[in-house]
């Protein structure tokens, strides 16, 4: 089954609700930005490569239809905007800032061709996700060997990027290379992304899937279960702390515990060297009622009691057996490597 999570077509944003899913496919087509804007916010799309496709095509819908006094006023209250939506995911402000270059970049051209360029740099960014996510599933199935058992938490897949995956590529590339692995997706409360979403795709993909609570993995490593650990990052700081959906700390300290290999697996975008160690990444805080009620139906805690509900974990980078990115694998130390390997790559040009 071919699965694309969002493109532009017929002059709008088609991109898959993630939050009909897994009981209905269903493509919302969007020529608002708001629309975007609340798209984004409500996690009918999401997933920090396809947040990075999501604010680029964001931006051109944005400014397609501004006259030539306006286009620049547009591009810089159109990205403005969209940051606001979200504030953890790194691909999505690097989206943006593709974009904002792109059109700085040739203020000189008329209207009509800096539009056609808007267009085609976010296409452009398209494109790039799928080269890079297949380049980060083949350096991370060189880890991965026959007969493994895989632990992963929310949803790094085809659904979080363009048609491929992150943590899930890995899976994907070592499945396609012949390797038998089984996987077991955490639900990930409060949303379940893991069970929603994870489990959806690696189904639809012929890989052998067990959904488990939230709380079980102590359990499956103490029994030996478990061979090794891949999560996905929304933001990686120059040191490698590495920010993900909440509750992969939690997993990085059990995988430490039991000696199991812990990765994360994240394209060059999704780095952000301007951001020292963990503790300056921005966490995002959501609504109450995504822990008080499930998926906002059933209502499964006190009226008015307090909640706290961060989206995301900062796991530290000591915690990290390896970094697997779409120019190569990351190992200790990492703000020497990381550096080494990306700091010139020229998708951190706009850094």
């Amino acid at each position: 089954m071919i699965i694309n999570t969002i493109e532009w077509k017929n002059n709008k944003i088609r991109l898959i609700d993630q939050t009909k899913l897994p009981l209905k496919l269903e493509y919302l087509e969007i020529d608002k930005l708001e629309d975007l804007w609340e798209a984004i916010k409500l996690l009918k799309v999401r997933g920090a490569p396809a947040l990075g496709a999501a604010a680029a095509l964001g931006i051109y819908l944005g400014v397609k239809d501004a006259n030539p006094e306006e286009f620049f006023s547009r591009l810089d209250k159109t990205a403005e905007y969209l940051a606001s939506s979200r504030p953890t995911a790194r691909n999505l402000f690097w989206g943006i800032e593709k974009m904002r270059s792109a059109a700085l970049n040739n203020k000189d051209k008329s209207l009509a061709m800096l539009k056609k360029l808007l267009l085609a740099e976010a296409n452009k960014i398209i494109k790039g996700d799928k080269e890079s996510c297949r380049a980060l599933g083949s350096f991370g199935s060189s880890l991965i060997e026959d007969g493994d058992t895989i632990l992963t938490v929310c949803n790094a897949g085809i659904l979080a990027t363009i048609d491929y995956g992150t943590a899930l590529g890995v899976i994907y590339r070592a499945q396609e290379e012949g390797k038998k692995v089984r996987v077991f997706s955490c639900e990930t409360r409060p949303l379940l992304q893991g069970s929603r979403l994870t489990a959806w795709e690696l189904d639809k993909k012929g890989v052998d899937v067990t959904v488990i609570c939230d709380n079980t993995p102590a359990s499956l490593m103490q029994q030996g279960r478990i061979s090794k650990v891949i999560a996905g990052a929304d933001r990686i700081a120059a040191n490698g702390d590495s920010a993900n959906k909440i509750g992969t700390h939690t997993l990085a300290v059990l995988s430490k515990y039991h000696n199991i290999p812990f990765y994360i697996a994240a394209p060059v975008s999704t780095f952000d060297l301007k951001t020292k160690t963990g503790k300056d990444i921005p966490i995002e805080e959501r609504s109450r009622l995504e822990v008080t009620r499930i998926l906002f139906n059933k209502q499964v805690a006190p009226s008015g009691v307090k909640v706290f509900n961060p989206a995301f974990d900062v796991t530290p980078h000591n915690l990290i057996s390896a970094i697997i990115t779409d120019k190569g694998v990351i190992r200790e130390p990492y703000i020497r490597n990381i550096r080494r390997l990306i700091v010139n790559d020229k998708t951190q040009n706009d850094k």
